[in-house]
């Protein structure tokens, strides 16, 4: 006979479904949509980068809690820079699940910036 305990703990879901496991490919839309619609026509200017990365990852952010995916913590890095010429890389390193959490990114470039996104979606137990 199963005890009303054994039936909490059996129920009790540690992974994701496969339709609520995050999509990087939806993600990447996401991201580039917003690029798209915050930076387009943009001049770089140092004074306005910083409140402009705040509502680029602002609007990312929204966007991306509205796929719908329960319980994910996300993080989202926004690099803006001015565009001379020069490279740029940039790196990241995260301890995480491999089963279940994962990360998009997208670029956007014009004549006067560039502008790399990434958002790291980590998945709550």
């Amino acid at each position: 006979m199963m005890s009303s305990m054994d039936d909490q703990v059996s129920s009790y879901q540690i992974r994701p479904t496969f339709e609520t496991k995050f999509r990087p490919s939806m993600v990447k839309d996401v991201i580039h949509g917003v690029l798209i619609e915050e930076l387009e026509g943009k001049v770089f200017s140092d004074k306005e980068v910083p409140s402009l990365c705040k509502s680029v990852a602002e609007s990312i952010t929204s966007k991306v809690k509205e796929l719908g995916y329960e319980r994910y913590k996300f993080c989202v890095n926004v690099l803006i820079g001015e565009q001379r010429g020069a490279g740029v890389q940039v790196g990241s390193r995260c301890l995480w699940d491999i089963d279940t959490d994962n990360y998009a990114s997208d670029i956007f470039l014009n004549d006067s910036l560039f502008c790399v996104a990434a958002v790291f979606g980590i998945y709550s137990y």
